[in-house]
């Protein structure tokens, strides 16, 4: 079932602040890149408790941004404790809140251990936060209203640029039996020493835990893909299993050609390094 997400644009720019809600739901994300945050710190949405991510450049070689996760009372106030911090040299800030004011203060300490967790078990960027923050006691009803809460940030999250939790593995759902199950068509790396299986759905490119990649890229390799195979050793996606590297998790890449790439430690076409069972290209799968 499809999702009604509205955006308002306050200052009718395509990068400056702006305020995102979803049909029938209490919540309301208000985004702000930190040059214009100052126009809009007065607004009264900054005087409500809620959860804020902040989004600085990445000191990693592996990731493309840093994300730093907080709870506050009042937004307005962590803000500006966080803008006269030289330590916190964020570039973009996205924070949620209830439009009803009901969030209570335990509510709220637990989205920020959920979204913790999630961000760190997604291994998508790094994670500045030094700890999880422990998971408060919520009653049944109030917990469920909370999944609900956090399900729709993640919706909203991508959407305003923040990448964090789109995960570089699969994970099972938590009610996996209740899941209809999708048959998979998997496809063999072409080549005869190296032993490498990919299935396709509605993530990506997954390439399957036990795949093989070589160690070495060769000087073709941009320095994108060296990022990315860096950021696959850094996070234990892939180990070493002797001669060849080994995937321990079954991996989500955005192409074919990224998953090829780090298979055989070169550029390739995906499309064509892909094939079936019978030896049939992808590009061909792909036509019929």
């Amino acid at each position: 079932m499809g999702k009604k997400l509205t955006i308002y644009m306050i200052d009718g720019t395509e990068y400056g602040p702006r305020i995102a809600e979803i049909g029938n739901w209490v919540g309301k994300a208000f985004y702000a890149p930190r040059t214009t945050i100052s126009k809009v710190i007065n607004r009264e949405e900054f005087d409500n408790p809620g959860i804020y991510c902040l989004k600085s450049n990445s000191d990693s070689e592996s990731y493309q941004e840093k994300i730093y996760i907080g709870e506050a009372e009042n937004i307005k106030n962590r803000i500006k404790q966080h803008l006269q911090n030289s330590k916190k040299e964020f570039v973009e800030m996205l924070f949620f809140i209830s439009k009803d004011d009901l969030l209570t203060k335990t509510q709220i300490k637990y989205l920020e251990s959920r979204i913790v967790q999630l961000a760190i078990d997604s291994k998508a960027a790094e994670i500045e936060n030094g700890n999880i923050p422990s998971l408060p006691t919520l009653h049944e009803a109030d917990k469920s209203d909370m999944e609900y809460f956090l399900d729709q940030m993640k919706l909203i999250l991508p959407v305003m640029g923040f990448r964090f939790l789109i995960s570089s593995v699969v994970k099972q759902p938590e009610n996996e039996s209740n899941q209809p199950k999708q048959e998979k068509v998997l496809l063999s790396i072409n080549s005869n020493k190296i032993n490498a299986k990919m299935y396709i759905n509605d993530q990506g490119f997954i390439v399957e835990k036990g795949s093989q990649a070589k160690k070495t890229l060769s000087k073709s390799c941009t320095i994108t893909y060296r990022k990315l195979r860096q950021k696959l050793l850094d996070t234990q996606i892939l180990k070493d299993s002797g001669e060849y590297y080994e995937f321990v998790e079954d991996t989500i890449f955005s192409s074919a050609s990224a998953a090829s790439n780090m298979i055989l430690g070169r550029n390739s076409n995906g499309y064509t390094e892909w094939i079936s069972e019978n030896g049939t290209p992808l590009k061909n799968l792909e036509e019929n």
